[in-house]
């Protein structure tokens, strides 16, 4: 059976093309359509040539469709997948970080959490609401795959606005599990069985045994992982795949680097953060007295080196570094084959006992042709689930602020952040991004 597959931002050359190398692999999808479509008549031509070239040279079982136009990409679509940002990803990137800063919040980082995670937030999730308006009118049966930050708070929205759309949210954070536990634990990957979970980017390893022995391996990872993480120097390798590794072996080579807040919540919590600092800190008040600063600075350098390569056909040949997702969900669902994946973004249906259903949390999930399942973890332990419960309101009044365009909801989505300490510096900060940001954050009345 064929399928069509729209990749919705596909002009940018690290999701377009690693996205599409993923799906030219696949064999359950020969003889399918991949419809490239983005608002950028250039960006999106060059990503439609390197895909038009790979396609003939190897002969591959492929149509593939381009066009600016999103309607008439949806039609017939049996699967979706966003990728997307506006304006100039970097400069409003640092606004949104350092502006709330200078009013004195100390925000760590400043793409999903704290301040800067409410302004991306709220120029992101209008346009993506008009996508999933225009694919619940098109083609409301097909799958939808956000990759998009801040993740929680994109999907914590569309589920509000549109709670019948087949959204999963896909973050590739949970693969320094498999990447550092083994080493850890001095034995395979086969070996294990582990669950994590959460709010994304800020989700825990909250068990882990030994297949072999069927004994709980935890406390072989308190033992184990800070000497590990005391000795290992390459921190991005996992997280960009396609960085040149003569760049990444020029950062990270201090002790726990981009670890700091880490380390705290592994002594302080007893549970294993799956993601680092800069990340992870974005949700904590009291993470810039315990974050790697350097290593945060160190990592946003090196992502934005790693955003502006030239894209080659090289980079549709490396995949995306995500392609977990498309062989274990999108084939999972299209051949009704069973998977298990380690980390999914869906309505709290029951997943986590701590948190309220109308917020998207992090979980495990078993796919198969009736779709995607989160796995139910029950209730967390006490001390991680005091840090997710901060974040429920700040998720709430996001959603309020954009379905309601409300300006006093986004005011409080500030006042009830766990990182902001000030009503004046709250204030602030939100008139100035008001104004310079007034094109994508004006609708706030």
């Amino acid at each position: 059976m064929t399928h069509k597959i729209v990749l919705i931002g596909a002009g940018s050359a690290n999701f377009g093309l690693g996205i599409m190398g993923d799906l030219l692999k696949s064999q359950v999808f020969a003889g399918s359509t991949i419809c490239l479509h983005d608002i950028n008549a250039e960006a999106l031509a060059r990503t439609a040539t390197f895909g038009r070239r790979h396609i003939e040279a190897h002969n591959l079982p492929y149509t593939l469709e381009v066009t600016t136009d999103r309607k008439t990409a949806l039609q017939g679509a049996d699967f979706c997948i966003i990728s997307i940002e506006v304006g100039n990803r970097f400069e409003l990137w640092e606004q949104d970080w350092h502006i709330a800063q200078q009013y004195g919040i100390r925000q760590v980082y400043g793409e999903n959490g704290g301040p800067g995670g409410l302004f991306h937030a709220l120029r992101i999730i209008p346009p993506i609401l008009e996508i999933c308006g225009d694919i619940m009118a098109i083609c409301p049966n097909a799958w939808v795959l956000n990759f998009s930050n801040p993740m929680s708070r994109i999907c914590t929205t569309v589920y509000r606005k549109y709670p019948d759309l087949k959204l999963v949210g896909i973050c590739h954070e949970v693969a320094s599990l498999p990447a550092h536990l083994p080493h850890i634990l001095e034995t395979p990957l086969a070996n294990l069985r582990f669950q994590a979970g959460g709010l994304n980017h800020f989700s825990v390893l909250l068990n882990i045994h030994y297949n072999d022995t069927g004994g709980d391996a935890y406390p072989d990872v308190r033992a184990k992982a800070p000497a590990y993480f005391e000795r290992i120097t390459n921190v991005l390798g996992w997280a960009l795949p396609s960085m040149p590794p003569a760049h990444v072996a020029t950062v990270g080579h201090r002790p726990w680097a981009e670890r700091g807040l880490f380390r705290v919540i592994l002594e302080r919590f007893g549970y294993l953060p799956i993601t680092v600092d800069s990340h992870f800190g974005e949700y904590i008040q009291w993470a810039w007295e315990a974050a790697d600063s350097e290593g945060i600075l160190d990592f946003y350098r090196t992502y934005k080196i790693w955003v502006a390569q030239k894209a080659s056909e090289e980079t549709m040949l490396r995949g995306s570094g995500d392609d977990w997702v498309t062989s274990e969900i999108l084939e999972s669902i299209a051949a009704g084959r069973p998977a298990a994946v380690l980390a999914v973004n869906l309505p709290n249906r029951g997943f986590i006992d701590d948190l309220p259903a109308d917020i998207a949390v992090e979980v495990p999930a078993l796919v198969d042709g009736a779709g995607v399942q989160g796995v139910a973890l029950g209730r967390f332990p006490r001390g991680i689930a005091g840090l997710l419960r901060n974040q429920v309101a700040v998720h709430d009044l996001t959603a309020e602020a954009v379905l309601t365009q409300s300006k006093a909801a986004a005011l409080q989505a500030l006042l009830v952040d766990p990182v902001v300490h000030s009503v004046r510096a709250a204030e602030q900060t939100l008139e100035m991004m008001l104004r310079i940001q007034s094109r994508w954050i004006g609708y706030l009345q």
